[in-house]
């Protein structure tokens, strides 16, 4: 363990398993204190499992279990009351938030494809981001302290590799969304010393890549199995890859980087 974070408190969407587990516990290591928050319920049109509460007790374990603080509840990221209920009740209890991750998403792409897979995904993965930043905006602004948003993009957040069904050019269109609401909070929140990021990842190792709704989907069509083809030789990234990537960007150490779209996709899109 180190103390890169001592005394700092994240707040994680997404973060009952998959990346935002892995976050919630990289940032633990380091000495943070963690808001964790997710579904842990189904979403209709994706059908793949999504996270559960058991997974969230997970979480809280693994972060308990490096002596860190956590707050953690069910919240759904499009529903900004919700939101801001489990923001006020953390801060409340671990103090004020220096980090914050956007990090919960949804990948509704299957072999029966619907049309609400468009407008879950587009309220899941863009409109979840705006609230997750919006709850926690005027706390970090009123703190005075600064510090760093990170939002989790994707590949398909710089190139155009949706596929052709609803969900796929939903999953898309939101993470190319997510990089104009970094790029429009980095240039407000700058004069309050808050530094705000994108992460994109290529393909990585978690529930919402590896289950057999999404392998199937991806192998039925070309323009989106390629979406995990790395110029490295790995077919997929870890989660860790991620956090530690994250880790430096909400560090001391990128103190000056703000504006960023930093790919974390093991040469994915310098191939293409």
């Amino acid at each position: 363990m180190g103390n890169t974070l001592e005394g700092r408190v994240a707040f994680i969407t997404g973060a009952a398993r998959g990346q935002g587990r892995s976050h919630a516990i990289r940032l633990a290591q380091e000495g943070a204190d963690i808001i964790a928050i997710d579904i842990n319920a189904q979403i209709e049109s994706v059908k793949y499992p999504m996270s559960t509460p058991e997974d969230m007790e997970e979480t809280v374990r693994q972060v308990e279990a490096l002596d860190r603080r956590i707050v953690a509840r069910t919240a759904d990221v499009r529903d900004r009351a919700a939101l801001q209920a489990v923001f006020d009740e953390g801060t409340a209890e671990l103090g004020p938030v220096d980090i914050v991750l956007g990090n919960a998403g949804i990948a509704p792409m299957s072999m029966s494809p619907t049309e609400q897979e468009w407008f879950d995904v587009l309220d899941v993965n863009l409109t979840g981001v705006y609230n997750t930043v919006e709850v926690a905006k005027p706390s970090m602004i009123e703190g005075g302290r600064g510090g760093a948003i990170v939002l989790t993009s994707s590949t398909a957040g710089i190139a155009g590799i949706g596929g052709n069904s609803p969900g796929g050019l939903g999953y898309t269109a939101a993470k190319h969304g997510v990089v104009g609401l970094m790029r429009a909070y980095a240039n407000q929140l700058a004069e309050y010393s808050i530094r705000v990021n994108t992460i994109h990842p290529t393909g990585v190792n978690t529930p919402m890549v590896m289950n057999d709704v999404i392998q199937e989907f991806l192998q039925s069509d070309p323009s989106m199995s390629q979406a995990i083809q790395n110029a490295l030789p790995v077919p997929m990234i870890e989660a860790v890859d991620l956090s530690n990537a994250i880790l430096f960007l909400v560090s001391d150490a990128a103190r000056y980087i703000t504006g960023v779209t930093l790919p974390v996709d093991a040469g994915f899109l310098n191939k293409k």
